[in-house]
């Protein structure tokens, strides 16, 4: 049986994301990174110019166009692109990847469409913007559609989020966006979900979601699972050895390895990470594991045993 799955590499183009902030600030930097992920076989590229961390303050739309354009041009001279999910998929010599943009608003996922991106990637499932599924529409392009309770600067706040039940109310709400996005247009087969762990959730709703995720799965589009290095992930570490406070994010690959892995199980199947050839590695051993055929991207050939 085939089952695939795609790898999002992430781009934070950044001076204060959570994991790497500041380390691929610079544009000759983070084409660089970019291009390190697509060989360690990343699917997507993930491009963002603002940090969507808790207590993150807004970037302006400016500033953000400023960080993201010339990464995603760069990117795409570099033979990057590709028609996506609901196209013809990855193809053509060599390693190719998607460029997606982390974006909100409109007129910087049109700017980025204009530049080579083929993905909105956006946060707020098409609620900050309302002109942003139009533009997605428009374009033909893919968009990946997230729940998120609050907005980043406030989603963590001090008395936690609160949900009736939290696979529930996630399943509730991405049902509606993806009748909202289908409603402007936008093409069934160009749309991915994302329940958003970590966005507006407790360490105990992160961890009901992934073990409910086929739940989400039936709602009939690709779920994308982000838990790569999350604060989440530290603190189950650090009381696995007995520590106060949670594990630094440099040491939580283990605990991104094994929430992939578990959602990958149970149905998900884009992973947005910032550890590439890790992630790829331990996906292919657990669709060996499960009986699926796996296939490279780079090569479309099926590895060896």
């Amino acid at each position: 049986m085939t089952h695939s799955y795609r790898l999002m590499g992430i781009v934070n183009v950044t001076p204060d994301s959570f994991s790497d902030g500041g380390r691929f600030l610079g544009v000759r930097a983070a084409i660089a990174h970019g291009l390190e992920l697509v060989g360690e076989g990343a699917d997507i590229l993930d491009i963002g110019g603002e940090s969507t961390r808790p207590g993150a303050e807004p970037v302006g739309e400016a500033e953000e166009l400023r960080r993201v354009l010339p990464v995603i041009e760069g990117l795409a001279a570099d033979g990057l692109g590709g028609e996506g999910i609901g196209g013809k998929g990855l193809g053509g010599e060599g390693p190719r990847a998607q460029i997606s943009v982390d974006t909100y608003k409109s007129a910087v996922a049109r700017a980025a469409l204009d530049a080579g991106a083929s993905l909105v990637n956006d946060v707020s499932a098409c609620r900050a913007d309302p002109e942003m599924a139009a533009v997605v529409a428009q374009s033909g392009a893919d968009c990946c559609l997230m729940h998120m309770r609050g907005q980043p600067r406030t989603m963590q706040r001090a008395g936690g989020p609160r949900y009736k039940d939290v696979v529930d109310d996630v399943r509730a709400f991405l049902e509606e966006r993806l009748e909202l996005a289908l409603r402007e247009g936008v093409a069934a087969e160009r749309i991915l979900l994302d329940p958003g762990i970590g966005f507006g959730k407790t360490e105990e709703h992160n961890l009901e979601l992934l073990r409910r995720l086929p739940e989400l799965c039936a709602l009939g589009r690709p779920i994308v699972i982000g838990t790569s290095r999350k604060g989440f992930l530290g603190r189950i570490l650090a009381r696995a050895v007995g520590a106060a406070e949670p594990v630094d994010v440099s040491e939580r690959l283990a605990g991104t390895l094994a929430t992939n892995v578990l959602a990958y199980e149970r149905g998900a199947s884009v992973f947005r990470v910032h550890d590439v050839a890790p992630v790829r590695d331990a996906l292919a051993v657990a669709a060996a594991t499960l009986g699926r055929r796996w296939t490279a991207r780079s090569t479309g050939a099926t590895p060896a045993s």
